[in-house]
């Protein structure tokens, strides 16, 4: 059996990571999957006083997002609580799994620059860990039809 380190993080960090972020990538649809790992309490950069989770904090930014997406011609796809590991070995599982879609590459980065997003992303922070975030495009066989409906939509701007 092979092993690999997980290191969560809450932003990229390594230049090359960096750098092949910003080449403006893919010209299709992606995916982004998050692998999300929870505060068990938040706390605010700024030094706020508050009584919410983690979870809690980082629902607020979610809920942000998810109405910003369409913005960027994006859309959160898939939200879940990670509930048990059936296959494989881990330390420590996730707490929750998300995906959304972008048209390109180029379109997440720019969400991810813009001021609304900075303004959401104090709870993003606060209620984070850690993560991880993997770009996938859709796989050319076997697609469920709602995946391709979904990319569709997106070439379409829409």
């Amino acid at each position: 059996m092979s092993t690999f380190t997980v290191t969560n993080e809450l932003g990229p960090t390594r230049p090359e990571q960096i750098q092949h972020l910003m080449s403006g990538g893919p010209d299709h649809p992606i995916f982004m999957v998050n692998l999300l790992h929870f505060k068990d309490t938040a706390t605010y950069e700024d030094g706020r006083e508050t009584d919410l989770s983690g979870r809690d904090a980082y629902q607020i930014y979610g809920r942000g997002v998810a109405d910003l997406l369409p913005v960027y011609g994006g859309a959160l796809v898939f939200a879940a609580d990670v509930t048990f590991l059936t296959l494989g070995q881990a330390d420590q599982l996730w707490d929750e799994v998300a995906i959304a879609a972008y048209p390109n590459r180029k379109a997440m980065v720019a969400m991810s620059s813009s001021e609304a997003w900075r303004e959401l992303s104090v709870h993003r922070t606060a209620g984070l860990q850690g993560q991880l975030n993997i770009e996938t495009k859709l796989a050319d066989m076997g697609n469920p039809d709602w995946l391709l409906k979904i990319a569709e939509a997106m070439r379409l701007g829409g």
